[in-house]
Order: structure tokens, then sequence, then C-alpha cells
């Protein structure tokens, strides 16, 4: 196993979001102080399982990549099976053993279950369809939370909690839609996603639906009173543009528009995170 094949399989840029997600899950709970060491131990959790996630995804998606993505660590040679599952261990438990340096058993059973979405949604559940999605999804919302709990901030009485429903249902409807784009490949491989199994229509209508509950749940915070000015102007421009996806897939339940939709969605998404930031100051 080489360094440069052990850098790629892990994915070094997609794991640092979501240790960043995690800092972010912090400030937005608004704890009262938040020791440094607890910030650092949280961001690295959330590194090494993102990491431990990679890796078991490149594992079990080795046949896939031989076809799709042969110049991938494992199809080209550059590590084998056994040396991708020892490296998975690695990161599984550098992972959790920052968890338990935060010294909150909350906070290590979010880690653990973190884990286990991980090795559930690559090892059986990619098929499922909108089980899966929600696997996926839910990778986007439990950071936040476990930044919640690990600096000893507010989670219910703040917009953390629903910044984690927000980034949730639109990161289901992202997955929804997203499959609308591949349903030829997806039936090859024998995956369940809302397409294959009930059609475009039926996807868009579930992809857009998925989008509004993602605005509603933004809007909450403005009738629970938990915002700020910045927050109530800005939140106006996220869910302009997710109202503008459902709209968009349900006009045109095709694989161009799904390929279009998928990307703007990502825009929407990170706008509005930096909409719940400036709520919480």
């Amino acid at each position: 196993m080489t360094l440069k094949a052990a850098t790629t399989l892990i994915r070094p840029i997609n794991c640092a979001m979501i240790g960043f997600a995690v800092i972010v899950g912090e400030f937005v709970s608004k704890p009262s102080q938040v020791p440094v060491l607890n910030s650092v131990f949280g961001f690295l959790t959330g590194f090494f399982i993102c990491a431990y996630s990679m890796v078991v995804n490149d594992y079990y998606d080795i046949e896939v990549d031989r076809v799709n993505q042969p110049g991938r660590p494992l199809p080209s040679g550059g590590i084998t099976l056994q040396g991708a599952y020892r490296l998975s261990v690695l990161m599984l438990m550098a992972g959790m053993a920052f968890a338990v340096l935060t010294v909150n058993i909350v906070a290590v059973a979010i880690a653990a279950l973190y884990a286990f979405l991980s090795w559930l949604y690559n090892s059986r559940a990619k098929k499922a369809g909108l089980p899966g999605n929600f696997i996926v999804a839910s990778s986007l919302a439990i950071p936040f939370i476990y930044g919640g709990v690990v600096s000893n901030g507010s989670i219910f009485n703040s917009l953390l909690l629903m910044m984690a429903f927000t980034s949730f249902f639109a990161g289901v409807g992202r997955e929804v839609v997203k499959a609308m784009a591949d349903t030829a490949g997806d039936a090859r491989r024998g995956v369940k996603s809302v397409a294959v199994a009930s059609g475009l229509n039926a996807a868009s209508r579930v992809g857009a639906g998925l989008f509004l509950l993602a605005v509603f749940t933004s809007l909450v915070p403005l009738f629970l009173r938990l915002s700020n000015l910045f927050y109530e102007v800005g939140v106006v421009v996220p869910d302009l543009i997710f109202i503008y996806l459902a709209v968009s897939i349900l006009r045109e339940p095709d694989r161009e528009k799904a390929l279009a939709v998928k990307k703007t969605a990502l825009l929407g998404m990170l706008v509005g995170l930096f909409v719940f930031i400036g709520g919480a100051l």
C-alpha cells in the first residue's frame, strides 16, 4: 500500500468537509464555551469516520469500479483488498478513539451510529433505493448534531436541529433526483431507486416534495423566534433556489434536468449552510 493510494482512497477533502460540519454544529448550538481540545477531537472524529466510510465504499464497489473507474486504487492494484480492510479498521479505530477523548458518552454513541450507517449503506442498503438515500442524507445531518453534543451546546433550543433537518431533507431530495440521471445503470446493477421502481414522474414528485420539506424546516426558526435578522432575510435565497428546483424537476422530469438540479442543489445547500451560521451570530 502506497501513501498516494491510501490518500486517494480516503478522499481527505470530503473528510475535512465532514470535520468542518462538526465545527459548524458546535458554533450554531451556541454553547457557553467550547474547549479547544473538544473542537479538535470533534473535527478529527468526523474526519476519520468519514475516511472509514470512504474506504468501505471502495471496498464493496471494487467490481463496479473495475468497469467505471479502473484507475481507483483497488481495481488498479495500488492497494489490495486486505490492505483496504486494514486501512478501514485503522480509520474507524482513530475516529472512535477521538470520540472517546471527548469524554461524552452521547458523542461516542453518535460516532458509533455514524460508522454503523456508513457500513450498512455500503454493504447492504446501497441498492435499496429510498432507504439508502435516507442513510446518505443522514451523513449530512449527523455531524451537525455531533458538534452540538461535543460542545455541550443547545440542540433543541437553537437553530441546530432545524439545520440538521433541512440538510437531511435537501440531501434525500438530491439523492432521489440524482438517481433519475442513471436509471439504465441502476437497473443493470439492481439498484431499486424511486426512478427505477416507479418511474421518472414519481421520482420527480418525491424529490420536489423533499426539497419543499427542506424549505419548510428552514422557516420553522422564524415561527419559533430562534432567528436573527440576518437569518430572516438570508434564508429567502436558499429557499428560492429549492423552490425553483422543485418546480423545475416537476416540469421536466428527465435525465438532463436531473443532472442540472443535482448540481444546483449543492449550491442551495452551501448557501443555506452560511445562512444558518449567520443566524447563530
